[in-house]
């Protein structure tokens, strides 16, 4: 069992998978913003004669450290703005029911629930080469309600992720079934 703080949480309330995204996900994203990161130094090895030659005033040389600065200022910005879409987007599956939450951008985040009870299908999906070999995939659940299937992405063994919440809402159906049956034996 994991402990952690479960938003809005229940009376009896246990939580039962924490996932977060494959963490090749997050190196993937890093290594991709170290590749640009390092563009201004190739392209300086590169033309960096050539480009002097042209630029012979005094105030060039300010003005291009002005620049490289704010280019690697970004970098840094963009890198931790992957870093915090890729931390705080979390699914959370109680023993009660599942919590998506979804950070949009630095400042949007966007939490939705689902009973258990309510959930009708639940689906995995492994497509790609890393995705294979590296057993991580997206996750749909379909619920009963007019809202919109719920996406797990990129989660590590989604196949056991699926099994664990099939048996879940299987043992939350039974359970709510049999309240809905005494509720109406004692009526």
């Amino acid at each position: 069992m994991l402990h952690f703080n479960i938003p809005n949480g229940e009376k009896g309330e246990k939580v039962i998978l924490l996932l977060r995204r494959h963490p090749f996900i997050i190196l993937v994203r890093t290594i991709s913003w170290a590749v640009i990161a390092l563009l201004p130094l190739i392209f300086y090895l590169l033309f960096g004669n050539v480009i002097a030659g042209f630029f012979i005033a005094e105030a060039f040389y300010p003005i291009l450290i002005l620049f490289t600065s704010i280019y690697y200022l970004y970098i840094w910005l963009f890198m931790f703005a992957g870093f915090i879409d890729y931390y705080l987007d979390a699914w959370i599956v109680t023993n009660k029911r599942i919590i998506n939450i979804e950070q949009k951008g630095l400042f949007n985040r966007v939490i939705s629930e689902q009973r258990l009870y309510r959930i009708q299908d639940v689906t995995s999906e492994l497509k790609g080469l890393f995705p294979t070999f590296l057993n991580f995939g997206d996750i749909y659940i379909q619920t009963a309600g007019e809202a919109e299937r719920f996406i797990f992405k990129q989660v590590p063994d989604p196949y056991r992720v699926v099994k664990k919440i099939t048996l879940l809402v299987e043992e939350n159906k039974k359970f709510h079934n049999l309240m809905m049956t005494e509720d109406k034996i004692t009526v």
